[in-house]
């Protein structure tokens, strides 16, 4: 191969190189997520704070009790033998008398759902919990009314991962679907969503709670 031959692919090399480079910083979720910015600090999505349910609530996961640490996984669970999960703790949990448990080592667990009250930070047990399998819960409606959003993937994309990286774990999850951001907390009254809202604009993201109020 010639000096000049060499030369033509290097050339050609770098040239795909810096394409490929441009191809990567413009993909989805590389810009930033489209925010309002004349909302206050302290009205953004991770510093509101929903108020507390006034009575009990339900809320359906994954029991896990540690060697008498007991929490309520409401979001991902770890496929592991035992299971793991960061959960919210939950007081006044027994297992007397309750069907559905598997034992390994200091861990017990299944899959209920648990009547509880809410401070904020932890549930506390009320009533006895019933069986996943024999619970028939009713179907929520849905906070879109069928309706498909009209906001385009890519910027979906970059709101979905700024808020996930602004909530950590407090995103139980959060994804995209039906062109909406789909955001799933612990406990919302409306708070959250209207934070949401603020930011981001109407239908855009959708909040969820995984606690239900029931009385």
């Amino acid at each position: 191969m010639s000096t000049s031959q060499r030369r033509l692919l290097l050339a050609a090399a770098s040239v795909l190189a810096v394409v490929s480079l441009s191809a990567c910083a413009s993909g989805p979720g590389s810009s930033p997520a489209p925010t309002n910015t004349a909302v206050p600090s302290d009205q953004r999505l991770e510093k509101v704070t929903a108020s507390l349910p006034e009575g009990r609530v339900i809320g359906v996961g994954t029991v896990l009790d540690v060697a008498g640490d007991v929490q309520l996984c409401l979001g991902a669970v770890m496929e592991s033998y035992p299971p793991q999960c960061t959960g919210v703790p939950l007081d006044d949990w027994s297992w007397d008398g309750v069907d559905g448990s598997e034992t390994s080592g200091e861990t017990t667990w299944g899959a209920y759902a648990v009547y509880a009250t809410y401070d904020g930070e932890r549930l506390t047990n009320t009533d006895p919990p019933i069986m996943l399998a024999l619970f028939d819960p009713v179907a929520p409606e849905d906070p879109t009314g069928g309706v498909e959003g009209v906001t385009p993937e890519a910027e979906l994309t970059s709101i979905q991962d700024d808020i996930s990286e602004r909530l950590g774990s407090d995103a139980l999850t959060v994804g995209t679907d039906r062109g909406y951001v789909w955001l799933q907390v612990v406990w919302d009254d409306g708070t959250i969503q209207d934070a949401a809202d603020a930011e981001f604009g109407d239908d855009v993201v959708i909040v969820t709670s995984s606690l239900r109020e029931i009385d």
